[in-house]
């Protein structure tokens, strides 16, 4: 199946259902704050979902395009993109549970013909704020779905947030579709088998509006918001494990093997990023409000896009002015879909080359200063700002270079630099692109030291030296990888999780302290200590639980953390697992 035949699919669908076809929205939001760009179908519609009329009238259907960046890190792997386009259908204050899921099971089954032998869900367990989806349940078996493949799962998997801070959220149900070689079996569902399970639908009932003061409020219009992104579910359909495969994907991956003489299936990782990015920027820069590459905001995003793109690129040997000849071929994929890219076209190869030719000639200088700045496996705060400053390298570059060299980043001097320097919006400073410890929001902070009860929960229930080898942290979630040359028992997750739980519970005190890596050392504190530091370091103490030097940042008592959760354990290479975990 093509991108454009399961568009239209979706579309005559809805419509035979009295829906009204509505445009999609530019990728820049209106009078929202809280975001840089339009991130999910129901964006745009959020004064619509609170009350006000909608002059289409009360059911809807569109293809939006979204941009979202908290996973920038990821992209690279076979499912993750900048760029997306979200099927969805909506009803602002009309039908409610039992339409909605009578019209995804009907779709599903009869117009992309999937069996129903090959479909599970998920449907919200209940909290303090919102009891179980018992109603959903319910609906999914009266039309066939077996009660061991409806799984109920809390908050942080089947409850839609709101799209900032605060808005219109609730209860969702998901929809899953089985991958593996044969016909799954009773014993399989998404959460008992979740490798062969791929999400491809969600159906949210909006009921509530999360207040500033984080209060649930019963809305006085139920809505409904479903989003199937198009990419997967193509991918799904097509039988790839790969979302590049498709024809959104392929033709642009196809003029990067002819620009680079590079075959796809040794450099799937560097060309993914490519062409993520590109299209991306391409779909940014084509936008009719127009952002060009910047130090600031939006246009941040979009230079940190393109010269990330060009740096893989250059891995590839392509040191010819190449993202023009990229953009020229997602404009002609989109042209029916998304005519505002034809219409900007000369404005979006004019400043793609120009931050092409404009890195381009600052790159090779930048990468001799990196050399130079590298002292003792550090770069300090000052050096950072210099290569962003006098080379045009913006810190996640810095940070991803310096990752591969296994070199530590100062990135509080850096920022204390960059304020110097400029007065940028803290926006653009502070948790822009939610990644590792340049995000300082709540949520990061509250995961980060997380990350280092984990770590010393995994050394108290394995009895051996577990290191780190690598984290990342963002507001939804941590990554922690150690060193271990097996897999983890469910007894020993349920062991780790407990222990991390107990000393939440326990509410100990973190506390900060300078000393010298020799009285670190003496103390216990966990390190890299192949790595040199400088003479002083900073060591956070968490009750008797942790000890262990870092730069933070970090809550002030356990107590403050929630309920911690291991979401995924797996491996990434030779003795080195990775855990993925929440709080919620």
């Amino acid at each position: 199946m093509k991108a454009n035949e399961l568009r239209n699919i979706y579309i005559e669908f809805f419509k035979s259902k009295d829906h009204k076809l509505i445009q999609s929205a530019s990728l820049l939001p209106e009078n929202d704050p809280t975001v840089l760009f339009t991130t999910a179908g129901m964006h745009p519609l959020v004064p619509f979902l609170l009350g006000q009329t909608h002059v289409q009238g009360k059911r809807l259907v569109s293809t939006q395009k979204c941009i979202r960046t908290i996973d920038i890190d990821e992209v690279g792997d076979r499912v993750h993109h900048t760029f997306f386009e979200m099927l969805g259908n909506w009803s602002l204050g009309d039908y409610f549970k039992k339409e909605a899921i009578e019209y995804s099971f009907e779709f599903l089954t009869k117009f992309l013909n999937i069996p129903a032998e090959k479909l599970a869900v998920s449907c919200f367990k209940g909290d303090e704020h919102a009891p179980k989806d018992i109603e959903s349940a319910d609906k999914w078996e009266s039309l066939g779905i077996p009660k061991h493949k409806i799984i109920f799962l809390p908050k942080q998997n089947n409850w839609w947030r709101p799209a900032g801070e605060t808005g219109p959220c609730g209860p969702d149900t998901e929809m899953f579709y089985y991958i593996g070689e044969r016909n799954p079996s009773e014993a399989s569902n998404p959460e008992t088998d979740e490798d062969n399970w791929v999400e491809i639908w969600n159906d949210v009932f909006m009921q509530y509006n999360k207040t500033k003061e984080g209060k649930y409020e019963p809305l006085k219009q139920k809505n409904v918001d479903t989003g199937m992104g198009l990419e997967r579910t193509l991918a799904v359909l097509n039988g790839y494990d790969d979302n590049y495969k498709t024809d959104l994907w392929w033709p642009i991956i196809k003029e990067i093997q002819a620009l680079s003489g590079m075959d796809y299936d040794g450099y799937s990782k560097e060309m993914r990023i490519i062409a993520d990015h590109i299209k991306a920027a391409t779909f940014i820069l084509g936008d009719n409000k127009g952002i060009v590459p910047s130090n600031l905001g939006q246009g941040y995003i979009v230079r940190r896009l393109i010269r990330r793109a060009i740096r893989y690129a250059w891995k590839l040997n392509m040191k010819e002015t190449f993202c023009h000849v990229l953009a020229d071929q997602v404009i002609a994929m989109y042209r029916e879909q998304y005519p505002e890219l034809e219409k900007n076209k000369h404005f979006i190869i004019t400043e793609l080359r120009k931050e092409e030719e404009r890195f381009s000639e600052v790159i090779e200088k930048g990468m001799k200063q990196f050399d130079k700045v590298i002292k003792d496996k550090k770069i300090s705060g000052e050096d950072a700002f210099l290569l962003f400053q006098s080379y045009g390298f913006p810190i996640e570059l810095t940070q991803e270079l310096a990752l591969e060299k296994e070199v530590v980043v100062d990135v509080k001097g850096y920022e204390e630099e960059f304020k110097k320097h400029q007065e940028l919006s803290r926006t653009a400073t502070e948790g822009m692109f939610k990644s590792g410890l340049a995000d300082h929001s709540e949520q990061t902070t509250k995961l980060h030291t997380a990350a280092h009860l984990l770590l010393s929960a995994l050394n108290r229930v394995l009895l051996r030296d577990i290191t780190q080898k690598g984290s990342n942290i963002n507001p939804e979630r941590l990554r922690l990888d150690f060193n271990l040359d097996r897999k983890l028992t469910d007894e020993e997750k349920k062991k780790v999780e407990d222990q991390v739980n107990t000393w939440i519970k326990q509410a100990l005190p973190v506390t900060k302290e300078e000393m010298t890596v020799e009285k670190a050392k003496a103390q216990g504190a966990q390190g890299a200590f192949e790595h040199k530091y400088g003479e002083k370091v900073y060591v956070y103490t968490i009750g008797e639980s942790s000890k262990e030097i870092c730069s933070g940042p970090h809550v002030q008592n356990t107590r403050e953390l929630g309920h911690f959760k291991i979401k995924k354990e797996e491996s990434v290479a030779a003795g080195v697992r990775r855990i993925k975990a929440i709080l919620d």
